[in-house]
């Protein structure tokens, strides 16, 4: 067996390292330890001997190359004594590979004007893109449906089962839950003023005009366009969308048209269920709080909220749809091939299409007040 060690002796102002056995990078520590036991104050020579050793490896090299630098800046004289080709070989292409750190230059500071252009011009681009895809996804593909034949009934009806029917809990819920919210915050006000009638005003006309449309498109885009994102996503990256189209199948006609299409049909059905739910949540605590009966508050709902205010609500649920189905999708072919990109990508779905959704119902609210609707 090789026995490996390291024998240090001094004499007088001279220190002597012998290095037996096999030297390698799991020996360093241990050796330079034992070095470290010595002073060198009184040191002037250093005798490095590599006589006995069996073998050495780069990482050794390096350790005997940095110990011999480090004594020569001391002023310490310093002898490598080895008679071994292979040895010194390895020495020797250390010391002709062995790369010289530079010092990283600090980044430059960017200024405030400088980052708001770059912010502005990498936004810009990003609408240029998406509306690139929406040109190709209508003004190319949506040509090609000429008749109901063409279209993806079987695909549409899946999506509408997965992104709408499997969504009416989590929408019942939530609206159930911010009618009972809204009513209850109302409801104390409003009894202070013997106004309790009225919260059947305030809930009806914010509900089905506002609210229940708002919601719903918030619960679909953090549910329903960020599966969309995930999906086409996922087979971006496992090249489906190039084998599809090298079967000569469209994606966007299998992919992108179905599930936008399905969306837009779902979207008001989901509105008018998140319509019901919210006036229970009313109903319920107009009851428990403002003793209204369940009769009486229907009666005056009747009276008192004009059926435009549901379509208005009602309308607003495929252009929100739209946008929505639009966004995920367009996320989704945005995908790189990495896994952290869908995250990412996922993420900004979510984001972009709630801050669109929050605009389109500004624009209609702002256009509806004006027109006097």
């Amino acid at each position: 067996m090789n026995v490996s060690f390291l024998n240090i002796q001094t004499h007088g102002d001279e220190l002597s390292l012998n290095f037996s056995g096999e030297f390698n990078l799991y020996l360093i520590t241990k050796y330079q330890n034992q070095i470290d036991t010595f002073s060198l104050s009184k040191i002037k020579k250093v005798s490095i001997n590599l006589n006995e050793l069996s073998f050495l490896d780069t990482a050794a090299s390096l350790f005997i190359n940095n110990l011999q630098k480090n004594l020569q800046s001391k002023n310490i004289q310093t002898f490598l004594e080895c008679h071994k080709k292979e040895i010194l070989d390895t020495l020797d292409l250390i010391k002709k590979q062995k790369k010289v750190l530079h010092a990283i230059p600090h980044a430059k500071k960017v200024s405030f004007i400088d980052t708001i252009g770059r912010e502005t011009h990498k936004n810009y681009i990003g609408l240029l893109s998406f509306l690139s895809f929406l040109g190709e996804t209508f003004f190319t593909h949506a040509r090609s449906i000429k008749s109901l034949k063409n279209l993806r009934l079987k695909e549409i009806a899946f999506e509408m089962n997965e992104s709408a029917i499997k969504a009416l809990g989590i929408v019942c819920l939530t609206s159930f839950l911010i009618g009972l919210v809204v009513a209850y915050q109302s409801a104390y006000q409003l009894n202070m003023y013997g106004a309790n009638i009225f919260i059947v005003d305030m809930l009806g006309i914010s509900m089905l005009r506002e609210l229940a449309p708002l919601i719903t498109a918030i619960v679909i885009a953090g549910r329903s366009g960020s599966a969309f994102t995930a999906q086409i996503g996922a087979m971006k990256i496992t090249q489906e969308l190039d084998a599809m189209r090298t079967m000569g199948f469209d994606p966007y006609l299998f992919l992108v048209l179905p599930r936008i299409i399905a969306l837009m049909i779902a979207m008001p059905i989901l509105i008018f269920v998140s319509d019901i739910m919210g006036v229970l949540g009313g109903i319920l605590v107009a009851n428990l709080n403002l003793q209204i009966t369940p009769e009486l508050f229907i009666d005056r709902f009747r009276n008192v909220v004009a059926a435009k205010h549901f379509f208005i609500g009602i309308g607003k649920g495929p252009f929100f749809a739209f946008l929505i189905a639009s966004i995920g999708i367009y996320r989704g072919l945005m995908v790189q091939d990495d896994t952290q990109s869908i995250g990412f990508n996922t993420t900004k779905s979510v984001v972009e299409s709630i801050f669109a959704v929050i605009v389109c119902d500004a624009i209609f609210s702002i256009a509806f007040t004006n027109l006097g609707i």
